[in-house]
C-alpha cells in the first residue's frame, strides 16, 4: 500500500470515529434534557406537598391529587417517596382513613 492509500484510510477511520462520538453526544443530549426536567418536576411536586404538610400538619392521597393535578397512582408514587426518604409518616392502614404528617 502506498502513503497516499494508508492517509486515506486513517483519515476515513478517524473521521468516522469523530462522527460517532458528536452523533452519539447529540442523540443523548435531548434525552439527559428531559430526564433532567422530569426530575425538577418531581422535586418540586414533592416540595409542594411538604410545603402544604407544613401549613396544615395532615395530607390525604386525594389532596394531593387535587393540590398538583395528578392521577391517583401518581400522588399514591409521590407520598411513597417521601415516606421512603423518611420525610412523612403514613397514619392509618388503608382506605379512605388514611393521611400523612410531617415526620417527628
Amino acid at each position: 500500500m502506498n502513503s497516499i492509500t494508508v492517509s486515506f484510510l486513517a483519515g476515513l477511520i478517524i473521521g468516522s470515529i469523530i462522527m460517532w462520538v458528536i452523533m452519539r453526544y447529540f442523540r443523548a443530549s435531548p434525552m439527559r434534557r428531559f430526564q433532567e426536567t422530569q426530575h425538577e418536576v418531581k422535586e418540586e411536586r414533592k416540595h409542594m406537598i411538604l410545603a402544604y404538610l407544613k401549613e396544615k400538619k395532615s395530607i390525604t392521597n386525594n389532596q394531593v391529587e387535587m393540590l398538583l393535578g395528578i392521577s391517583d397512582a401518581s400522588a399514591t408514587k409521590y407520598l411513597q417517596e417521601l415516606e421512603d426518604e423518611e420525610k412523612i409518616t403514613q397514619i392509618g392502614k388503608e382506605g379512605r382513613f388514611v393521611h400523612y404528617e410531617l415526620k417527628k
